[in-house]
């Protein structure tokens, strides 16, 4: 199978990796450098985790975000990734507007 991230999904990488560039330089990229081992063991564990407001979510494994995706054919379709630490009533609406 191969991982595709939706427009959307792009975008929360780059501001996650914004916000933790501000934190300190350098740990934007360790941020995106781990969220893209995260993406790419999708290939190899797609299906197994939990479903959350309709969609697949794996964890991250060293930032409190989720990757949030869907299975549709051969295809692992990542429609977004986000902070966990944010209000779940919020990440439910952004997840029914995205996964329409």
């Amino acid at each position: 199978m191969r991982v595709e991230l939706r427009a959307e999904a792009r975008q929360d990488l780059v501001e996650g990796a914004w916000f933790y560039e501000q934190q300190r330089e350098g740990l934007g990229d360790y941020f995106t450098d781990r969220l893209f081992e995260d993406l790419g063991r999708l290939e190899t564990e797609a299906g197994i985790h939990a479903t959350v407001f309709g969609l697949h979510r794996k964890m991250s494994k060293r930032f409190p975000f989720a990757i949030y995706y869907r299975i549709e054919e051969s295809v692992i379709d990542v429609v977004a990734i986000l902070d966990c630490r944010r209000d779940p009533n919020a990440i439910a609406a952004r997840l029914r507007r995205t996964n329409g």
